[in-house]
């Protein structure tokens, strides 16, 4: 007889920006009049620039399927401007072109064990807990503090400037987002290298989420994850790092995956993000290197 995964059941309510958009139109159906704030999900609201436009164009004239790992200009441009320009080692062979960071930070946590135990920040995106709920791994849920039971949560709050504290049971996989959503809160690179020591002392996962970098303009705060140091920053026996980001352009969202070594340690990963690769878009890639 066939049976449903039973987790998905455990999920409370519907999805939060689905909830937000029902209540926005409902609101805005009763108050026509109000001017409406919406702090769901955003949609571009400038004119594309030329240089867009003009990327796009281009790209429908040569549609085809993308390469499995994303077009390699595309890859290039990134480990170049993104990485070494800023003194990181990163190359294209370990980039993984994808249809958004919060895609492959849900996808991930499939490669490893059910009884991992996860540590993410609170307040916290969704797709960190909800995907890792449908794995099966956060335990039970208690509506009344709106937590779960197997998962670590690391405050931030104004009394830690909305900095998570290190946790002192050690998690398996730690999700981390700066500048983060949904407080906007950023950390220094001698704050994030904290983070990657105390990855080096416990064999912890870090899952790092630098969607929002773009936003960054002071010099002290980093962009990447691997702008940190450390002898064994690369070391796949101590710990994993795993950097998405996103795009947002011509309404289309694309990103990608960087992971030294990973490809080449967990052979099936690449092949999951080969398939889930199918719903990328090729006439998007020559924008993102606009």
């Amino acid at each position: 007889m066939t049976r449903v995964n039973e987790n998905y059941l455990k999920l409370p309510g519907s999805y939060l920006f689905s909830t937000i958009g029902k209540k926005r139109k409902s609101y805005a159906e009763a108050h026509p009049d109000s001017n409406i704030i919406s702090l769901g999900i955003g949609d571009v609201t400038q004119p594309l620039a030329p240089a867009i436009i003009e990327a796009l164009h281009k790209s429908v004239d040569e549609m085809a399927h993308a390469p499995d790992l994303g077009y390699e200009f595309l890859r290039d441009a990134i480990a170049k401007n993104d990485y070494q320009d800023r003194g990181c080692e990163i190359y294209a062979d370990e980039i993984f072109v994808s249809d958004g960071a919060k895609c492959d930070c849900g996808n991930i946590q499939e490669i490893f064990s059910a009884d991992a135990k996860i540590a993410v920040c609170d307040p916290v995106y969704p797709v960190y807990v909800d995907t890792n709920v449908m794995a099966g791994r956060t335990g039970e849920y208690d509506p009344k503090s709106e937590t779960w039971s197997n998962v670590i949560y690391m405050p931030c709050v104004a009394a830690n400037n909305f900095a998570p504290e290190l946790p002192r049971e050690v998690p398996d996989l730690i999700y981390l987002c700066f500048p983060n959503n949904p407080t906007g809160a950023t950390i220094t690179k001698a704050q994030l290298q904290e983070w990657v020591d105390y990855a080096n002392r416990t064999g912890s996962v870090i899952i790092y989420d630098a969607a929002y970098e773009a936003y960054i303009s002071e010099k002290d705060i980093p962009h990447s994850i691997y702008e940190c140091e450390g002898e064994n920053l690369c070391d796949r026996n101590a710990f994993l790092l795993q950097e998405c980001r996103l795009y947002r352009r011509a309404s289309g969202i694309y990103g990608y995956s960087e992971g030294i070594d990973l490809w080449r340690c967990c052979p099936a990963w690449l092949m999951g993000k080969k398939t889930w690769n199918q719903v990328q878009r090729s006439s998007l890639y020559r924008t993102a290197c606009r």
